[in-house]
Formats: structure tokens, sequence, C-alpha cells
């Protein structure tokens, strides 16, 4: 039997024997590419018919097994006969020179190293009040004379302290170091040149202090007075009007009037954090309520210093030796840091797309805070930004982690009687507003709860008073689009575009603690860039693809190219895993293409003939079909298939286009299904909907063959699991009801049923339609929940890598029935697509 209307891109020792060979694609060489550790990129031609060696692997296996991490790239998938995507690869050959690679390398390097040891820079402030603790039983003379001679050293020409590189001008945070310096020399007598430039370069800067259009450290309205009474008391004369002088002191005296009215532990917990500018006006005994067990208070050497200062403590003076012995002359404004900075960084490169060049060390600090987390570290536990930051990354990075952890935050009046509560601190807020969203089970309340509160008082905050040390935008962002409504690659963009640079921290003075972010920048300009470069040419290719196989022609079908596509390239996005892209893209293609021939193009007779020839696949005859739209429709499905079924099996090392060919079939009878209930007017019971739903969604055409080209092996025993059948279904489940929930005006007006119609038909009239929808919310909402639970569960058959796919496609999903049956609304999705494919990153100059 000839099959001579349609091509195959099979080999002929794969064809069955006794069948006519059809005419072969033309020859396409076959490059080999390789990741190796250092991600540098190579490609090699070889012969089309050369072997493919094998890839060996780059990166030791995690202890704990952590299978297909989100930041490990998979071995980069080859490029094989039947792909012709030259452009593609002669781009990565000019990209990749020598030059370019080495620039890389010293970059990545960069940022290795700050990934592995956090350099905090040094605090003029905290340093000065470290050189004012006298020596115990010698109260003129210094315990720590290196930090006095540090700041003897260290004296700008203009008179002041500063650490910032950025060139910025005189600041309250610059105002607060100079004074603190030139207290500490005044007390030890010293400098005396010093210190008149010093009250010279304040003078000349005063006022700014009062100026409350800029911005101030946490504490200054209180510390700043109060160091300016010690100073004045301490003899120090400032070129500056009285009238001034005594303003500042005067609000001073109302705002601890106003403190004193205030009964909380967060107002306690505030006074004692800015105790250096409260002097006898405290009770030290009760600031030492806040030792933590390090013997800090707050981690802060100032506030220890100035505890020391008033009240001797051994614990105290204990960490001040660590810090000055670990530091040297001068100390950071906050110690230790280190968790906070580490998984800040992490945060970042996740942020803008480039945290899989960092996996082995994105591991180590993950690993870390795993340990620190389960032995409830004072470093994780006592800051609630950096609690709620690493729930939400070690859960979504596979550690198992409870909410239980986050229940003293369950509250909005515990947040709001916390330091960081009464601080009004909107960082704090929207962590644990975005750890709340990573829910992974119903009975997670405590998430919930966090949720509900903390999305309120952030809406009230933009509505109200602003957002302070945050920009309005990342907070906008975050209550507008939740993350499972959004695609990577947009998020990238759209983070790199908003990149601060300068990345400071601002305490109770300015700290700088990512030294490398104008690195991170970038090496995510340069990965992004790339990157498009990469999709602008897979396009093309698929375009030309769409052409060839008369896709264009089918006058039924809606043209989605650029859409199918995007949610490949928003979401597949590393350059290597161009396999699973353009799989992802033809598939989504076609799958639409057979969608409206069911519901619109096709007849009866038509779409029999053409689940007949999807049965017959390699029997087919050139007289087999009954229109030319069938032709069409099934020779695209032919040749694609048998293309990407050869793909999928080198990759995999065994034949994987029979089960290809299965998830074709498996859609086209469910649609045909739906077909026959449409034409006889059958009214389906809601799980004989929902069961034959989930496959006529039409899913599985786009994912499942997908998985076998991420560089994870997919078992045949794994395909058949238990669990690759439940990640299938509720993926499909979120997308048929999203659609259901969307499109029932227009489905209705259309004469179909959907979930949400059925619901209200089979409740006898006790349904109203509304009511419908809500329930066809809290579905979407159980089946996300438990995809999500699943993709993140360590120890399964099917590989971490694999499982990311379904939860991308429930994204796209979210993203694209966000407010609209997206997938019918281009105006929705054109911004989108320009975004990531076309227009070219737009970076503040």
């Amino acid at each position: 039997m000839s099959n001579a209307g349609c091509s195959s891109v099979l080999p002929a020792p794969c064809r069955q024997a006794g069948h006519r060979a059809p005419l072969p694609l033309p020859a396409a060489p076959q490059f080999v590419a390789r990741f190796r550790s250092n991600r540098r990129l190579r490609v090699t031609c070889a012969s089309a018919a050369g072997h493919v060696s094998r890839i060996p692997p780059t990166e030791a296996r995690r202890v704990r097994s952590l299978a297909g991490s989100r930041h490990r790239p998979p071995p980069l998938t080859r490029i094989r006969s039947g792909t012709p995507r030259c452009a593609y690869v002669e781009k990565m050959l000019v990209a990749e020179t020598a030059s370019l690679l080495d620039h890389r390398k010293d970059r990545e390097a960069r940022i290795r190293k700050q990934l592995r040891k956090v350099e905090l820079p040094p605090s003029p402030y905290d340093t000065a009040w470290v050189a004012m603790v006298p020596l115990r039983g010698s109260p003129h003379t210094p315990c720590f004379p290196q930090c006095v001679e540090w700041i003897l050293q260290n004296q700008h020409e203009n008179g002041s302290w500063d650490i910032n590189d950025f060139g910025s001008s005189a600041n309250k945070n610059v105002l607060l170091s100079t004074l603190a310096c030139v207290l500490a020399l005044e007390k030890w007598n010293l400098g005396q040149e010093h210190i008149r430039k010093g009250l010279h370069f304040i003078g000349r800067h005063f006022s700014l202090v009062m100026d409350e259009e800029i911005a101030a450290p946490t504490g200054f309205n209180m510390i700043f007075p109060g160091m300016l009474s010690l100073a004045i008391g301490a003899g120090l004369q400032f070129p500056v009007r009285q009238t001034d002088i005594d303003g500042i002191l005067h609000q001073w005296e109302m705002e601890l009037k106003r403190q004193a009215g205030q009964k909380s532990y967060g107002r306690e917990a505030y006074m004692a954090y800015v105790s250096e500018g409260l002097g006898n006006l405290l009770d030290w005994n009760e600031v030492m309520k806040f030792q933590r067990k390090n013997g800090s208070l707050f981690n802060s050497p100032s506030t220890t210093a100035a505890a020391l200062v008033h009240n001797y403590d051994d614990k105290a003076l204990d960490y001040l030796n660590m810090i000055v012995s670990k530091f040297g002359g001068a100390v950071p404004t906050v110690y230790p840091l280190n968790m906070h900075c580490k998984l800040s960084m992490v945060d970042s490169l996740e942020k803008i797309g480039i945290s899989r060049h960092f996996s082995s060390e994105i591991e180590g600090i993950l690993d870390m805070a795993y340990s620190f987390w389960l032995q409830r570290d004072e470093e994780i536990m006592m800051d609630v930004a950096t609690c709620a930051m690493a729930f939400r990354l070690l859960r979504m990075n596979g550690y198992d982690v409870s909410s239980d952890e986050l229940s003293h935050l369950a509250e909005a009046s515990n947040f709001h009687n916390s330091l960081q509560g009464y601080l009004s601190d909107t960082k704090s807020v929207l962590e644990l507003y975005k750890a709340s969203k990573v829910c992974v089970s119903e009975h997670e309340l405590i998430l919930d709860n966090i949720g509900n509160w903390s999305g309120s008082l952030l809406s009230e905050k933009l509505c109200s008073e602003g957002v302070q040390g945050l920009p309005i935008l990342e907070v906008e962002y975050a209550l507008k689009f939740p993350f499972y409504t959004t695609l990577e690659r947009l998020d990238h963009k759209r983070n790199i575009e908003h990149f601060d640079a300068r990345g400071s921290h601002i305490l109770k003075t300015e700290c700088l603690p990512y030294g490398i972010n104008q690195e991170l920048l970038a090496l995510a300009v340069e990965d992004f860039t790339f990157s498009q470069s990469i999709y602008q040419d897979e396009l093309l290719h698929l375009d030309r693809w769409v052409k060839e196989n008369r896709l264009d022609q089918l006058q039924f079908a809606r043209q989605k190219l650029t859409y199918c596509y995007l949610s490949a390239a928003a979401t597949i996005f590393p350059p290597e895993l161009s396999d699973a892209r353009i799989s992802w893209a033809k598939n989504g293609v076609l799958t639409t293409v057979v969608d409206d021939f069911f519901d619109v193009g096709g007849s009866k007779e038509e779409l029999e003939n053409l689940i007949a020839l999807v049965e017959k696949w390699d029997e087919h005859h050139k007289d087999d079909f009954c229109s030319e739209q069938v032709r069409i429709v099934f020779c695209a499905l032919y040749t694609t298939v048998n293309q990407l079924g050869s793909i999928a099996s080198a990759v995999q090392n065994r034949d994987v286009k029979n089960h290809l060919i299965e998830i074709w079939l498996h859609l086209l009878r469910s649609m045909m299904t739906e077909a026959e209930w449409q034409r006889s007017q059958y009214v389906p019971t809601m799980e004989e909907y929902m069961t034959n739903g989930v496959v006529s969604f039409a899913l599985g055409p786009i994912v499942l063959p997908a998985l076998y080209c991420v560089g994870e092996k997919l078992l045949g025993s794994a395909v058949k699991n238990q669990e690759y059948s439940e990640l299938f279904r509720l993926m499909s489940t979120c997308g048929r009801l999203l659609n259901d929930s969307q499109g029932f005006e227009r489905e209705g007006s259309e004469g179909k049923l959907n979930s949400v119609s059925l619901l209200v038909l089979h409740s006898g009239g006790s349904m109203s339609v509304e009511a419908a929808k809500n329930a066809i919310q809290k579905s979407i909402v159980a089946s996300r929940r438990d995809l999500l639970r699943l993709v993140l569960k360590e120890g399964t058959v099917v590989p971490r890598a694999c499982k990311e796919l379904f939860w991308k496609m429930c994204k796209i999903l979210h993203l694209f029935y966000f407010r609209t049956d997206g997938f019918s609304s281009p105006k929705e999705m054109a911004s989108a697509v320009n975004a990531v494919i076309n227009e070219p990153l737009k970076l503040p100059s």
C-alpha cells in the first residue's frame, strides 16, 4: 500500500518493511551541541549520517536528589536532521566567540564569588559607635582602637565619612555617619582637624535634616537629634543657626512624647533599636531584653555598642570582639546579614532569568537556608522579610517547608506588633504576600490568612500614603498578577528593565551588600538579547513550516502561530531547549487547526476520514483522502509528528514515536465524541463532560511530546504511571474550566454546552450562572494547588524538569484566560508576543 500522499522524516531503516518510502525531505546538516560545566556553548557540524556522542553529566547530583532543579539547565538537546535552523546555529556561533566567552566567564566568576561569600561594606556610622565603647575598667581608653584609627584614616576631603561609590551628594545617611564619627573622635579627644571639617560639612548641609522629601534611614528622626543633643552637651559647636538646632530638638521632644503614649511590643522594640539616640532616657535593662543568642541587639553593631557604653554585658562585648576580629577596623551596619543577602541574590537571579548559570551555588545556598529553617535559626526566623522569602524560595525549589513556621504572622495584629510592623515595612509585607501564594494544600489556612491581610494592607498603602522603600510598580504588579498568571520571560524582561543596579538596603544607614548588581544586570541583558535572536529565528522557521505544510490555506483555521510560539518561548526559555520549543509550538498550531476542523471546518465524513488515517498512519494510501482539507491536515500531522518523534527518540535513546501518535489519536477521538454530542444534542453528565473534556482541550499533543525534549530521561514506566496521568488531568482541568468560565457567553451563543451551563442545567434550577462560575473557580483553585504540590514533590517517577512543563502550561492558561478568552482576543496577546520575541530591552540611560 502506498503512502505517497505525505512525506516522512523517518530514516529508511525505521520504516515498516514492504512499504514504499516517500519522497525524503531535503537533507540537513546535523549539529551536535554540548553545554559544558562552565556554560560555554560549542556547536560543531557533523555529517547527516554521523553518530551523536553522548553528553556526560557536567554536575554531580545533589545528595538529596533534587531532580530537575529549576536552576540546572538540562543537557543541550541536539539540532538534528529534519530541523533546518541554520540561521539559529550561525547566530550561536557568532555570539559565542572566544572573546565573548572569556568576558562572560569572568563576569560569572565574579558573581559566583559573591554568591559563595557575601562581602559586606564598612559602615562609618556603626564603626563610630563601636569606636565609642570604652575598655572595661578604663573609661578613658577605647576598647577598639582600630576602629578609632579607621575613622582617622577614612575622612573624605569634604569633611564627611561615607563609603558610597556612586558619587552622590550629601544625604541624611552621610550626615548621620559624619556626626557619629565626630562624636567618636571628640570622646577620645583625637583628630581636632577632622572634627572641625566634619562639623563644617554638617553645617553646610544642615537643611537636609529637616527636609521631609528626602529619604531617611530607619530611625533617623530619633537618632540624629539625640546625637546632636549629645554633641552639644560635649561642647561641640555647629556652624548652624541656633533657631534651626532648636527646631530639630523641639521636634525630637515632640516625637519622644508621642512615643511615650504608645504601649506595644513593636514600639518597645523600635525604641531599643534606635537607642543610640536616646542615651540616659532609656532603661537599658529593658533594652537588653532584645538581646539575641549571638550577644547582639538586632544584629546591629551600633545598637550593641550603644548598650555597652551604658550597660556592660559580656555577651555583647563578645559579639563586638567577634565582628571587629572578622572585619578589622571597620564593621558593617548589620551582622550577620549573610542569609538575607544570599537569598536576595538567589531571588534576583531567578527574577532576571539567569539562575540556571549558577545552579551549584544556588543549591548550596538553599541547602544552607533549609538547614537554618529546620533549626529555626535566628538569622532567618527573626526577620520577617527573610523568613517569608526563605519559605517561598525553598518551597518553590522542592524543599519540604511547613507554613506552620509562619503561624506567628497569620494575623495582621501580630505583624503590627513586631518591629517591622511598627516601622510599616512594605518590603516585609510584600514578601509575606508573595509567600502566601505558594500554597499546596487546602489546609494551609495560615497562608490564606497572611494573603488576605497582607494584600489588603498593600492595597491600602498604594491608595493612601504610597509605598516607602520599594518601587510602586513592584507592589502593583504583585497585587495585579499572582505568580501563577505570569510567564517567566515576560517577567524576566520587566525585571531587567526595572532592575535596581544600585541594590542598596536602607537600615539605620545605607547598606550596599550586593556590590555585584551591575554584573547581574549586564549578564541578564546579554542573556535575554541573545535569546531573542534565537526566538526570532525559530519563529521564521515555524512560519516556513506553516507555509510548507499549507496550513495557511485552510480557510476555517485560526492563524495562531505567534501565540503558540509565545507560550513556548516565554516559558521554555533557555536557548538550548530549542527542540522543546519547536515541538510545543508546532503541536500548538496543529491542535488549533484540528480543533477548528472538528468545530467548524470539517463534515462528519471528513472527521471520520481523518481519524481513520491517523489509525492507519504509515499504512495510509494516497487515495485515502476524501477531501483536500483532510489531505492538508493529515499530511501536516503525519510529517510533523514523524519529525518530532525522530528527534524525541534520539534524545530518549528509545522509540517514542508511537506514543506521540497515540496522544493524537486520543485527542481526535475525544473531539469526535464532543462533535457527536453536539450533533445529537446529547447533554452529558458533569463527570462525562470533564472526563472527555480534559482530553479534548488539546493540551496533550502540546505538552506531552515536549517532555521528551527537555534533557531528562522519561522512562516508559513513568509515562504509564498514575503520577503522569494526574499531572495531565490537573493541568487540563485548569485549562478546561478556565476556558469554560471565560467563554461561557460566547459558547452559549453558539449553542454549545460547557461546565458552567451543565452545572446550571443539572441543578434543576437551584444554581444561578454566577453560583456556577463561583463553583468552577473553586475547582480551578483546587486543581492548580494540587498540581503545584505534585510538581514540587520530591522523589517522584516523573523528573522535575518534565513536571515543570505541566506547571508552565498551567501558568500560560491563567494568563491567556486572565480576564477574557485570551486565545480569541489578539489585542490581549500582541504586546506579550512583541515583548518576548521582538522588542529590545528598554534600559534607563
